[in-house]
């Protein structure tokens, strides 16, 4: 197989490596890079080094979905749909409704997403990530609807380490994360999947690298980060409850799947002190290409898309005299991308004809102006108050011909804008034991390039208007017993206008409205030095507040319907013991709740548990030696459950594996 040289490279490290640079002292990687102090209302989770570092994660879900309200449900391979306090969200919608950071920075300009984006940041090494549940437009803009996931690389300050895993589903994989020289982190990831599933090995590779100075006065720090993806795609099994029978469960119906992708991002963060206050300037530059085979719709398209981008982000914090202390932002981006679909074989439905569907570029511009004020109204009573305003520019052209071909709709070279306004507003009572805090914020995204341009013939250009999310949070967060436990609990409630989806027939529905309310909680119980558990649980009830009586039995909408792929429950628990000085054991659990697999709230996943434990055995000189044993009770289960063009679909989840590793940490 492909790429085992540089394995063994990494392995031959771990076993003799070399003496590398000492630590020095530096601020948690959250307050530097992070979205909001943890004292700001709003809920908010951090996953750190240690937990990513254990958990091991091949796929993001495996250390995502420890986080409360975060469903990540698992395709093929590296594919994933995401959710935060929201349905499980695909095409258009999964895109831009969830902003994806590295260090603060995005990782894509805002109209040109991905469902499958989490396959770009370096999260196998992360120092840490941090996670928003709800909206966090008011700061960050454009498609941070649902929440967002900052993912934050290591520097030469972080711990430096190195592993190398072997699982029983053949699964070679290698991490480097280490020093050249006293301010430069090198991490690598490299990943040799031979796939559990028929006709499903693929090949990763990611590397970043970041670097910190001192330039003429600014403290600064640059980055660089890469990923490639070549895989062999699994599609759906399908039929009812498919998940369950042995014959089907590794089988691959469209062996011709793939998927082949890369990504580079350069950034960085220069501060100084300014005036009264701190100017931060972020620059920053993307790039990203995916080809692959549309093995889920029934014609079975080819996709080529790609764009280019970069822009400036400013903040400047000061307290100029009195109570309040004053944050200001100014975002740019400018972003040119195209997006190529076409047919190779015929179809006996005239909706699917042969050949070029789309072929579109399009340029972008983003300008945006925020500002927040952090109020410290009385001495345990603080305000936080926020609003940003922001203009998005698209400019299309067309290289496939104009006009209704089969269902596909091709616009006429057409110019777009769209502004709008994104406030919030929160309170903070601090108490001696935590602090009480209330929280309103409007979410909102401007089209994806993919929702404007790639028409059906039910479809008008230009009927497409920005989605916006209203939020309102109250919660509590704290220590009690002594110390020993650490809680954090919010009930949230959120209403949804101009919802754009595409529905499981593979239609597009522009203006939709969705209502969700629930309860996320998260606590940390500490029972001894030696001994503690955490978890979290989140309940919610997600419907839909319109009506659509059209087309299938299955896609017919009534308000009040339940959202397909929303669980009612999701939960997740973490026992940790340290049994001796060397010996450190671990047992998990997730739950996923009973869900609708369509819109008509016909047919019904009834949900899973499955378990996984580790044990990892450290020698003198910092070499521990591990094993993790993933669906510990073989569980057959679903990682996702849909209803597509009429029949039950299922990506099958993994059986009981056993991952072997040994890491080094200096």
């Amino acid at each position: 197989m492909p790429y085992r040289s540089g394995l063994l490279v990494i392995a031959a490290a771990i076993l003799a490596p070399s003496a590398l640079a000492e630590m020095p002292q530096r601020l948690d990687p959250v307050e530097v890079y992070g979205d909001r102090p943890q004292e700001a209302p709003g809920s908010r989770a951090i996953l750190d080094a240690q937990l990513i570092a254990d958990t091991a994660a091949d796929r993001p879900a495996e250390i995502l979905n420890q986080a409360p309200a975060v469903n990540i449900q698992m395709n093929s391979g590296q594919e994933h749909l995401i959710a935060i306090r929201s349905p499980v969200l695909s095409g258009g919608a999964g895109q831009g409704s969830f902003l994806i950071l590295e260090n603060g920075v995005p990782i894509r300009s805002p109209a040109f997403g991905n469902v499958n984006s989490l396959i770009e940041p370096h999260h196998e090494v992360a120092d840490a990530i941090e996670i928003v549940r709800g909206p966090a437009s008011a700061k960050y803009g454009s498609n941070a609807v649902h929440g967002l996931l900052n993912f934050i690389l290591p520097d030469a300050a972080s711990p430096q380490s190195l592993r190398l895993s072997y699982s029983t589903l053949e699964r070679l994989r290698a991490d480097a994360s280490v020093n050249l020289g006293a301010s430069t982190r090198l991490n690598l990831s490299l990943m040799d999947d031979a796939g559990w599933r028929d006709d499903t090995e693929s090949q990763q590779q990611k590397l970043s690298l970041i670097t910190q100075a001192d330039l003429a006065g600014w403290d600064s720090a640059f980055w660089l980060a890469a990923s490639s993806l070549n895989q062999e795609t699994a599609s759906f099994i399908q039929g009812p409850r498919a998940y369950e029978d042995d014959a089907l469960r590794e089988t691959n119906p469209n062996p011709e799947a793939y998927r082949d992708a890369w990504s580079a991002r350069l950034g960085g963060r220069l501060s100084r002190e300014v005036g009264p206050g701190t100017l931060t300037l972020l620059p920053n530059l993307h790039t990203q290409a995916m080809i692959f085979s549309q093995h889920f719709l029934p014609y079975g398209g080819v996709e080529k898309n790609g764009h280019t981008g970069g822009g400036v982000l400013a903040r400047y914090e000061f307290t100029p005299t009195g109570p309040v202390q004053w944050r200001l932002g100014a975002d740019t981006d400018f972003a040119t991308g195209y997006l190529r679909e076409i047919q190779p074989e015929p179809n006996p439905s005239p909706n699917f004809p042969q050949g070029i569907h789309y072929d579109y570029t399009v340029d972008t511009q983003l300008f945006a102006l925020w500002a927040e004020a952090d109020w410290q109204l009385t001495e345990g009573l603080r305000l936080l108050a926020g609003l940003r305003g922001e203009t998005h520019s698209y400019d299309y052209t067309t290289d496939a011909p104009t006009g209704i071909n089969g269902r596909f709709n091709v616009p006429e070279n057409r110019t777009d804008d769209f502004t709008f306004l994104t406030p919030k507003l929160g309170l903070v009572w601090d108490q001696p034991w935590g602090a009480l805090y209330a929280n309103y914020a409007r979410g909102a995204r401007a089209p994806q390039v993919s929702d404007l341009y790639r028409l059906q013939s039910l479809q008008l250009p230009g009927e497409i208007d920005t989605e916006t999310l209203d939020s309102l949070e109250i919660g509590v967060r704290g220590q009690g017993l002594y110390g020993h436990l650490d809680f954090d609990v919010a009930a949230w409630w959120m209403d949804k206008e101009n919802f754009f989806f595409r529905d499981s027939d593979g239609l597009n529905v522009p203006d939709g409205s969705t209502r969700h309310f629930g309860i996320d909680a998260q606590a940390t119980w500490a029972f001894t030095d030696n001994l503690s558990a955490t978890g979290n649980v989140a309940w919610s009830e997600q419907t839909y507040t319109f009506d659509r009586p059209v087309v299938a039995a299955q896609e017919r909408i009534v308000d009040g319907n339940l959202i397909d792929t929303a669980p009612e429950w999701l939960a997740d628990a973490r026992l940790d013991w340290q049994a001796t000085d060397a010996l450190r054991l671990s047992l998990t659990g997730e739950h996923v709740g009973e869900y609708f697999m369509d819109p008509a709230n016909t047919v019904t996943y009834p949900g899973h548990t499955v378990f996984g434990a580790r044990a990892g055995y450290t020698f003198a000189g910092g070499m521990e030696a591990y094993i993790l044993i993933r669906n510990l009770t073989d569980e057959k289960y679903a990682d996702r459950a849909d209803v597509g063009f009429g029949n039950e679909r299922y990506f099958p989840g993994e059986p009981v594996n056993a991952v072997f590793g040994l890491t080094k940490t200096f």
